[in-house]
């Protein structure tokens, strides 16, 4: 049977009313014309085969979510009439007669059908453009989008009529996979998700680094992360985070520090993760941040698409020389100082490249610390290159690299200082200079390094500190803290209105309780108090020098830094220098002051040059750019730094100083690195004079070969002379031969030894107290620098100016070193020292007057030995400050003895084994200083100790040698 052309013609008819909407949007028009696109016969009978048939129904549903293609072969109602298989529509199983009645029907006119849109098209005499490649494509893309909405909304419009392309055929029963097998992976993430909020604990047999990089702990950590930033709230009910974020956006900053203690206390679990995995935790930190504060501020990702958050306040701290491989890819926390820093680089972040035989771009791709990631081949024409970065649209990072020294008052004796480098990212570079001492917070990462594997022949890889947090210790003097106790009992104690000047004295019994009882009476009884349990602590093992002691104290609390208006600079420190003859304790003095000091550097003048103690440039060996490296005074920076043998320097490397000793910076302009480091320093150096020997009868500065411009920035001057005093020499012998036999390692377990015989004579200083332990001293004088910040509001003004006209009258006619406008800040700075020894936040006259006493003792013992007596004599009224009577008495009876010693061996050729000095003599020379008594003189401890007694018949004073 021949089929009737009806059904094509039908098709034909349907295709029409389809074709404009390829390019006109499809609605119900154009649905309503294809459900009358049948037959003249079926229109006749007024039933829609198409819509009546259930077998085609379900094959119609299965068109919609398969390929026509595969389910439904093209024309499928002539198919099944030439294969004579059997349908539910009984009317069509014979067939239509090609040639009858009805023939013409078929090919009469329909308007309605046969009307095309005009919307969209363009007209016969009108020139179009052609579509570009792009344009095509954006059209067919918008025809497919509109073509699938359409059969959705149709529901009964079958996909081969639709003459979509075969690829999209293909694709959208492959997309409906991917829907299902994504549907049931959401469906399993759920389960873990919800499993993990109950057990985040529970590892279930994976490391924490396997555990948190799975979907479902990530969720997990990334919603409690999320919380704890947004209802963590303190002691007194604010909302931290909500005012550290208003603060960092305000500042236009990418870091939110977060303390670790807080994060313990509320997600312990976190916590417990977080050094176990810090570089997974802390990428879900920052994209939670990032959330929280897109939250608060919708516009904040103009400003920066990543927020990094900066853990502080880490419980453990790790020196730099215990940091093992148990360390590795951990979160540390250590301290050091930076010794160097190279300039801020670009690095790669995200990373794309050009594939230089087909142009396609590549990427992006998220470069790593360790290693560099590289694309195998190009996906486009399928080559292994080569590439190149795509400068355009690659996206850099700020990079910088320091290496971090330990801090010199932590290194053991004997050991050298490790170092160690750390890389700065983002916001975190040039967060710090050379110089500086920082707590760093990171990751501590290795990496493969080429040429310590050719250096050792195996396997060796390089370590670095991926930082995460930077905080300077510019507040902190000291690295060891007082505690909260001993903070409480200091400042009671100081306030104490009884103890007056003399606080001191009970803050430091409150300081510690294994102080001697007997060193606070005596401190208390003393007329100096304070200063002589200080000053008698300064080098206690070494005998006399009572001078040089009082300087170096003074130089310890050292004075109060000032820049008003942030203009001009004024240094607080105060520079010391020892001069003198070998063998005087020079050299030992300078260890000592090392050990008692938190942070000092010790070098010597032969072994230093001008780079070694300023700063110096070389090449990275990584980078090869130049890089600034920190010299002595630098690393000394708000500490102290020892120079030994000062005057072996060569001049040009001693002039490199003077901006360190005045300004207390340095400045660097070599290799087009132009910058100012901070050396805010005291410097305590120490100089043989020349020939060896001190010569009394020249200058100061004709004994010693330094310039006047070094001499002047020194505050204390103090010249030890070797005298021979057969007493004084005695008494050294002494000391000596007893600190020996304490001081020795076996006495250490026989205490009865330890503690000192009867017959073992008692500390032989003028203070007459016993020294402070060591430990008790450092932490006095951190508090002391910490806490107490003396102010110059009561200080006499007029006895320093007319003091300092004094002496530039003195300083002209002696021709000894110059007395300039430094000297008077000298004078007010070791005021402060003094009133900081006392825990005084202000300074009174008392302070003033030791300034002016230390300050006359500096320039008098610098001056020929034939002006020294008439200048002593001028300033006797400034000399006798604070001095006790029993030691103005004692020097007095001293001068007589020398002079009648001279006398005996001018006469008899010989010196005598017992002096004789009339005591009338003293008499009249303690009336001149207005002292009258000299029965407690004779009396006291210090009378006997040095050899002395009275003859009541005889009126005569007795010195047995």
């Amino acid at each position: 049977m021949v089929r009737a052309p009806g059904s094509w013609v039908r098709r034909l008819r349907a295709s029409r009313t389809l074709a404009p909407a390829r390019v006109g949007a499809l609605g119900e028009e154009s649905s309503e014309s294809f459900t009358m696109a049948s037959s003249p016969a079926q229109r006749r009978r007024g039933n829609d085969p198409i819509t009546s048939s259930p077998g085609r129904s379900s094959r119609r549903t299965d068109a919609l979510t398969s390929s026509p293609g595969r389910d439904l072969p093209p024309f499928e109602d002539e198919s099944e009439g030439l294969l004579g298989t059997e349908g539910p529509l009984e009317e069509e199983e014979d067939g239509e007669e090609l040639i009858g009645d009805g023939m013409e029907r078929d090919y009469r006119a329909i308007p309605e059908l046969d009307a095309y849109e005009a919307e969209g098209l363009a007209l016969d005499d009108e020139d179009v453009e052609e579509l570009t490649a792009s344009q095509r494509e954006a059209a067919e893309r918008a025809m497919r989008q509109r073509d699938r909405e359409a059969g959705r909304g149709l529901g009964r419009m079958r996909r081969g009529l639709l003459y979509d392309s075969d690829e999209e055929d293909e694709e959208r029963p492959a997309r409906k996979r991917r829907q299902v097998e994504r549907a049931t992976e959401d469906g399993e993430e759920d389960e873990e998700m919800i499993e993990s909020i109950e057990n985040l604990e529970d590892l279930k047999g994976h490391s924490v680094r396997e555990w948190v990089s799975m979907a479902g702990p990530r969720l997990e950590i990334h919603h409690r992360f999320k919380n704890f930033l947004r209802t963590h709230v303190d002691s007194h009910g604010h909302n931290v985070f909500k005012e550290r974020i208003s603060d960092m956006c305000k500042e236009n900053r990418e870091s939110l520090v977060v303390n670790y203690e807080d994060l313990a206390a509320r997600e312990h679990v976190l916590a417990y993760f977080l050094p176990e995995a810090p570089a997974e935790l802390l990428q879900i930190f920052d994209e939670a941040a990032l959330e929280v504060v897109l939250a608060m501020y919708p516009k904040y990702d103009r400003i920066t698409n990543h927020i990094h958050v900066r853990i502080s306040h880490l419980p453990l701290v790790e020196e730099l020389r215990s940091l093992r491989q148990l360390h590795l890819n951990q979160l540390i926390r250590t301290s050091g100082v930076v010794t160097s820093c190279t300039g801020v680089l670009p690095q790669l972040s995200m990373v794309k490249y050009n594939c230089n035989k087909c142009n396609f771009v590549l990427g992006p791709f998220c470069q790593s610390q360790n290693q560099e990631v590289k694309p195998g081949s190009c996906p486009e024409c399928q080559s292994a290159g080569p590439f190149e970065v795509n400068m355009e649209e690659t996206i850099y990072q700020n990079y910088q690299r320091i290496r971090i020294q330990e801090s010199p008052g932590k290194v053991a004796a004997g050991r050298l200082p490790r170092s160690k480098d750390a890389i700065l990212l983002a916001d975190l570079v040039d967060s710090c200079k050379p110089g500086d001492e920082i707590e760093l917070t990171g990751i501590y990462h290795n990496n493969y390094d080429g040429s310590l594997n050719t250096a050792n022949g195996f396997p060796v890889f390089a370590t670095v500190i991926l930082a995460n947090h930077v905080a300077k210790k510019d507040n902190k003097v000291a690295v060891g803290e007082l505690t909260d106790e001993d903070v409480k009992m200091i400042t009671s104690l100081s306030k104490d209105q009884q103890i007056g000047e003399k606080a001191g004295t009970g803050a430091i019994a409150g300081l510690i309780t294994s102080v001697p009882r007997a060193w606070l009476q005596e401190a208390l009884s003393n007329s100096e108090g304070m200063d002589g349990g200080i000053f008698a602590s300064i080098a206690p093992s070494i005998y006399g020098h009572e001078d040089i002691k009082r300087g170096l104290a003074l130089a310890l609390f050292g004075g109060e830094p000032k820049n008003p208006g942030g203009k001009h600079k004024v240094r607080g420190d105060i520079n010391v220098l020892l001069c003198g003859d070998p063998g005087t304790a020079k050299s030992q003095f300078l260890k000592y002051i090392e050990k008692v000091s938190s942070r000092a550097i010790f070098t010597t003048g032969q072994g230093a040059s001008a780079v070694g103690l300023t700063a110096y440039v070389q090449r990275h060996p990584v980078s090869r750019e130049w890089t600034l490296e920190a010299g002595a005074l630098v690393l000394a920076d708000r500490g102290v730094c020892l120079i030994d043998e000062f005057d072996k320097m060569n001049d040009q490397d001693r002039t490199s100083i003077h901006e360190a000793m005045e300004q207390q910076s340095i400045s660097i302009s070599k290799a087009g690195i132009v910058t100012s480091l901070q050396a805010r320093c005291t410097v305590i150096a120490a100089a043989n004079p020349i020939g060896g020997r001190y010569d009394p009868s020249l200058t100061f500065s004709e004994n010693v070969d330094l310039t006047e411009p070094i001499i002047s920035r020194f505050d204390i001057l103090c010249v030890v002379r070797d005298t021979v005093d057969p007493v004084q020499d005695e008494m050294l012998a002494r000391f000596v031969v007893g600190s020996h036999v304490r001081h020795h390692p076996s006495n250490k377990e026989d205490e009865g030894l330890a503690n000192g015989s009867a017959t073992e004579p008692a500390m032989p200083n003028t203070y007459g107290v016993e020294p402070l332990p060591q430990e008790v001293l450092k932490k006095y004088i951190i508090y002391a620098k910490e806490r107490v910040h003396p102010k110059l509001n009561q200080m006499d003004q007029d006895k320093v100016a007319k003091m300092y006209s004094d002496l530039r009258k003195e300083s002209m006619a002696t021709g000894s070193i110059p007395i300039t406008v430094r000297h008077i800040e000298s004078m007010i700075r070791m005021a402060e020292a003094h009133a900081r020894i006392h825990l005084r936040d202000y300074v009174i006259e008392d302070d003033v007057n030791m300034a002016i006493r230390v300050m006359l003792e500096s320039f008098i013992d610098t001056q020929k030995f034939s002006v020294m007596r008439s200048m002593r004599k001028t300033f006797a009224r400034y000399l006798s400050f604070r001095r006790d009577n029993n030691e103005l008495l004692l020097f007095i009876l001293k001068q007589l003895v020398a002079e009648q010693v001279t006398y005996q061996r001018n006469r008899f050729g010989a010196q005598q084994d017992t002096i004789e000095v009339p005591e009338k003599d003293l008499v009249d020379k303690a009336r001149q200083i207005n002292i009258h008594n000299l029965s407690a003189f004779y009396d006291s401890e210090l009378f006997r100790m040095n050899k002395f007694s009275h003859d009541l018949k005889r009126k005569m004073i007795l010195q047995q040698f």
